[in-house]
């Protein structure tokens, strides 16, 4: 099985919808999926995604399951600080950054969120592995956790695609890939439409998912489109 992640496209957030460059990013890896071949699609409940994935739904003539776990509003909830009177990202707060990288907390590994200063973050890690594990195992997959490894029930060649958001996807994929939350988020991240590539292939009866590709925007430059990583000025 290929497994394909696909964060929206550029974003209006009130009200929920893309940008007219998110409306193009999406077509433009519609195409490229388009081009790959996809057999199952899925989105979070949110419009942004469900308006990204709609132009690969067309041209796949494919309807797009939605999955309500993927909703970038729990992970909000789950994976959120709040100062001074406003709710960041705990990957995008500078001293909660600091800490993630801290010795105390990764000598935690897996359970990094018992250091006593991450511990309400736990639930937030214990529903994104709870859901993802269901999915995976209705893919044929099942999730062994912290081990890397999946155990196989139905083999397949599919290429399944999801489009969702960052916040959500970054503890969604380092929970596939059985990658440290802290360790994930301080090296990894996604841009708009980029495309990961998960190869899950079968050993003897399980599988090591594999990344191919993380956060490819190939498609962007494709069809003449920025490339800069989420409008950043830097790129």
């Amino acid at each position: 099985m290929l497994f394909f992640y696909i964060r929206h496209g550029d974003p209006i957030y009130e009200p929920d919808s893309l940008t007219p460059l998110g409306e193009k990013q999406a077509d433009a890896i519609a195409k490229r999926l388009a081009r790959y071949g996809v057999d199952k699609i899925y989105s979070s409940t949110s419009n942004r995604a469900i308006l990204t994935a709609k132009p690969t739904c067309e041209l796949t003539r494919k309807k797009a399951e939605l999955l309500d776990f993927c909703n970038e509003n729990y992970a909000y909830e789950d994976f959120t600080i709040e100062k001074d009177g406003q709710k960041r990202w705990i990957f995008h707060d500078k001293e909660m950054k600091l800490l993630l990288t801290d010795k105390s907390v990764t000598d935690l590994g897996f359970n990094w969120y018992e250091h006593e200063r991450l511990t309400q973050f736990k639930k937030g890690m214990d529903r994104v592995f709870s859901e993802s594990y269901e999915f995976f195992l209705s893919l044929g997959y099942e999730h062994i956790r912290n081990t890397g490894r999946y155990k196989i029930h139905k083999h397949n060649n599919e290429r399944v695609a999801l489009f969702a958001h960052q916040g959500f996807g970054l503890a969604f994929l380092s929970t596939v890939l059985d990658i440290p939350y802290p360790m994930f988020v301080n090296h990894f991240d996604t841009t708009h439409t980029g495309l990961t590539v998960i190869e899950f292939g079968n050993e003897d009866g399980y599988s090591i998912p594999k990344v191919l590709t993380l956060s490819n925007d190939a498609h962007l430059y494709g069809d003449g489109l920025p490339t800069k990583y989420n409008n950043a000025l830097y790129f």
